[in-house]
């Protein structure tokens, strides 16, 4: 069976160089499966909207956030932050 819904584009906030630095190569791994899934299902199972934001959401990938917006009339999804959960929403 075919799924015909669109693609999103996914973009960075901020270089991904700078975004994705610091992350142990294991789980940057797993982090940009992650987001790379965005791009066909930008509210994954598990994905939670962030209260007091109108296109805020985020994504558990063990111990580390991705906080990010959609922008479903152009079908873009923008990945704000991707932090340790500790600090995952200091800097929105």
């Amino acid at each position: 069976m075919k799924d015909d819904r669109p693609l999103y584009t996914v973009q960075f906030a901020r270089p991904p160089e700078k975004l994705l630095r610091r992350i142990p190569k294991d789980m940057l791994r797993r982090l940009q499966k992650a987001i790379d899934g965005l791009a066909v299902d930008p509210r994954p199972p598990g994905s939670v909207k962030l209260a007091g934001y109108d296109d805020l959401y985020r994504v558990r990938v063990g111990d580390w956030r991705i906080v990010y917006a959609i922008r479903d009339e152009v079908l873009i999804v923008v990945v704000i932050e991707v932090t340790p959960r500790g600090g995952a929403y200091r800097n929105l």
